[in-house]
């Protein structure tokens, strides 16, 4: 992932920080310093936002763990100003596993709070102290650290849980009321719920000025929307297979094409991705990103040969669509080159899967095709 960066591995889950992360450290320094009234009081945001984001990290943990237990892949946990994420490959559709999987990370977090809760008389912790944490009049000290971090670790497990997507809550509603009802149904029942708490949860922030709940608030309710029209592509897209929705007759390009070439004729067909032939074989693969980076590094002169992929691997007709768009998102690749019997046959990409599923809805029966078959 290029925006983030690799911190360690875990059972093969990757722990990344985004780009953008350092901005949470920044606003705990300026906020916890402005309100404390010193650089004390800024190093305190700055440990307990840091030692939260553990939990976080602890969380997602949580969740990869069951998701491998059931066979799920994990590609990654990606840590960022908004909280955490565990990529899974795919979201069980069967409820209790789901539900399993949903419920691990914040208990997690209530047993970190079980376990920080015993330790609470070797501090010797009062409501006093917890009140003087919170209120960042306690100082730069271990007990006011410990406080702050055992308050805000049932927070955020309790957050957790609120019922709105992608929230655990949302997946655990799901999950529930799909043991009664069908999948799509259960999905935008639990959707629409979420939209509801999101614009609740925005009107709340407004009033109280809270950005980061707004930006919380738009987060949980554009993924609510996202989150439907995911699995109602998935149920509409299952059972079908890349010979459904190729196209037969894309722009292909030689390994002796000039990268100005292939650049001119991306311009004027739309095609974005060529695979490269030699004697009707595939050879490579040229993405759009292949020919912007090498046109500024080569030259328009260069041949194809020189800049093209070897590693990306084709698919057959009888792949299904579903496993497609699962390659398509974990590769970063806009389309893959389609051969039969060692013979290059078309080309399948996001563009032939959104229209197909577009015929599908509309309950049409035209073939997607794109444009005129030439090798250049």
């Amino acid at each position: 992932m290029e925006r983030s960066l690799k911190l360690f591995t875990i059972r093969g889950i990757d722990i990344r920080l985004h780009f953008t992360f350092p901005l949470i450290l920044l606003w705990a320094a300026l906020q916890f310093g402005l309100a404390g009234g010193g650089w004390a009081s800024a190093l305190f945001g700055v440990i307990v936002i840091s030692l939260l984001f553990v939990l976080v990290t602890l969380h997602e943990l949580g969740h990869s763990f069951a998701a491998l237990h059931y066979g799920v892949p994990v590609k990654q946990i990606v840590l960022s100003p908004l909280g955490g994420i565990a990529q899974l490959r795919e979201i069980p559709e069967k409820p209790v596993q789901e539900l399993i999987i949903a419920v691990a990370g914040p208990a997690v977090n209530v047993g970190i709070a079980i376990l920080m809760a015993g330790l609470i008389p070797l501090f010797g912790l009062g409501m006093s102290d917890f009140m003087a944490a919170m209120t960042l009049s306690a100082g730069l000290t271990a007990t006011a650290v410990f406080a702050y971090v055992f308050v805000y670790n049932i927070i955020l497990a309790v957050f957790n849980l609120i019922p709105a997507f992608p929230l655990d809550g949302g997946r655990i509603f799901r999950a529930l009321l799909a043991m009664k009802l069908d999948y799509i149904q259960a999905t935008n029942i639990a959707a629409a719920v979420g939209r509801g708490v999101a614009v609740l949860l925005g009107i709340y922030a407004l009033f109280t000025g809270g950005i980061f709940l707004v930006l919380i608030a738009v987060f949980v309710y554009m993924a609510a929307g996202q989150e439907a029209a995911a699995v109602r592509t998935r149920r509409t897209l299952r059972g079908y297979a890349v010979q459904d929705a190729y196209s037969p007759s894309a722009y292909t390009l030689t390994p002796y094409t000039s990268l100005q070439q292939a650049v001119n004729l991306m311009m004027m067909s739309g095609q974005s991705n060529f695979p490269v032939l030699e004697n009707e074989a595939l050879t490579g693969f040229v993405t759009q990103q292949d020919l912007s980076a090498a046109m500024q590094t080569r030259g328009g002169h260069t041949w194809t040969n020189m800049i093209m992929r070897r590693d990306v691997a084709p698919v057959s007709l009888a792949t299904p669509l579903l496993e497609v768009q699962k390659r398509l998102e974990t590769e970063q690749l806009g389309a893959l080159p389609v051969v039969e019997n060692g013979r290059y046959v078309g080309l399948i990409g996001q563009w032939q899967i959104r229209h197909f599923f577009s015929l599908l809805v509309n309950k049409a029966s035209v073939r997607p095709t794109i444009i005129q078959s030439q090798s250049v």
